[in-house]
């Protein structure tokens, strides 16, 4: 695939997460208006994805349109802090540090100061899932650490405060002791501190595959802010990590909802996750190259689940932890946004890196 259809490839993509949203037509150069209202995670994955889209493309009316976006919501008033509601921080963490407004950093520092105040913490000072369907107490979940502990280091960067960046360090490091299984370096999808266990110690492909992203954006969002023993021992849970999820992964490049459970259904949204975690970290040299390899099968795969209107296909809709292994293989499949802003991090990275070049 050439350079030009990567990019036509990554358009449809992005217009497919619009559609999916209620956001009126993107395309390049031209800008455009987000409509939809809630402030979310599925939006806050997304909208990191269009940073990312916009600064790749230097395309200013689309980052004068994310600010927009958030200027709106802050006018209506943000909802209150918890796990999933931090995600749409993210974006605007970086928003504010390119742009240097007041305003948006001061946001940016209530926020974080809120979750280092406010927010429900475990034994040892996890960040408790809290989510507002249920306060989850005592449970640590792996997708917190993409959900709010990039936002709470990009934040300690942005404003200066060591304190933020060593408590995000400092979360990354307890939420691997308690959910990275030692053996084959795969995360548990939960640990409860109430009752002692993983639950039903399900290896849910996209609760690996928001680990396979979030160490490497963490690195590259800290750079020289990150301890260098911290980034030296991340670096190798996601070699870990990754090795084991090179060996199951299936035939046709795709991995499976369970991650090691071949009869559980293929997954698109933790695919995408784990193939751009990969060439993230082959590219800034914590993973080896033939690593890359691997990842380009899955893109093979990928490339087939999206269908003519930029819609990605075979993703699993949003899912709590389970109380059984059958709970994640009965996920229906639907079109989902955050399946898109995945793609999406992989469409470009796969356009930066030239990886269809090599």
């Amino acid at each position: 695939m050439r350079q030009d259809e990567l990019h036509q490839t990554l358009e449809q993509v992005v217009k497919g997460f619009c559609r999916l949203k209620n956001i009126g037509e993107v395309s390049r150069g031209e800008g455009f208006a987000i409509h939809f209202e809630e402030w979310e995670w599925e939006v806050g994955v997304g909208l990191y994805g269009f940073w990312q889209y916009a600064l790749s493309q230097n395309d200013v009316r689309l980052q004068q349109s994310i600010l927009a976006w958030y200027e709106g919501q802050l006018a209506k008033g943000l909802p209150a802090v918890q796990i999933n509601t931090t995600a749409p921080m993210i974006a605007l963490s970086l928003v504010a540090g390119h742009t240097e407004r007041a305003d948006l950093l001061n946001v940016v520092n209530n926020w974080a100061d809120s979750l280092l105040q406010n927010l429900p913490k475990t034994e040892e000072g996890g960040f408790q899932h809290v989510v507002k369907e249920q306060p989850n107490t005592g449970h640590l979940w792996d997708d917190t650490l993409f959900m709010t502990c990039l936002f709470l280091g990009s934040a300690g960067v942005v404003l200066k405060r060591r304190d933020l960046i060593d408590e995000a360090a400092y979360q990354f490091l307890l939420h691997t002791r308690y959910l990275s299984e030692p053996a084959s370096g795969l995360w548990y999808h939960g640990w409860t501190f109430i009752d002692k266990h993983h639950f039903s110690g399900a290896f849910w492909a996209r609760g690996n595959a928001w680990i396979t992203v979030a160490i490497p954006e963490f690195i590259d969002l800290l750079g020289d802010s990150l301890d260098a023993s911290v980034k030296r021992y991340l670096s190798q849970v996601l070699a870990r990590q990754v090795k084991t999820l090179c060996d199951m992964q299936a035939e046709n490049g795709m991995w499976h909802t369970l991650v090691d459970d071949p009869f559980s259904p293929q997954e698109s949204s933790a695919t995408a996750g784990i193939a751009y975690g990969m060439l993230r970290g082959v590219r800034m040299g914590i993973l080896k190259p033939d690593i890359a390899g691997e990842a380009l099968r899955a893109w093979e795969a990928l490339r087939e689940r999206i269908d003519d209107r930029g819609i990605v296909l075979e993703a699993s809709k949003g899912t709590m932890v389970g109380p059984d292994l059958q709970y994640y293989c009965d996920i229906a499949m639907a079109p989902v946004p955050y399946a898109q802003a995945l793609m999406m991090l992989l469409l470009i990275e796969l356009q930066q890196g030239k990886w269809l070049e090599k």
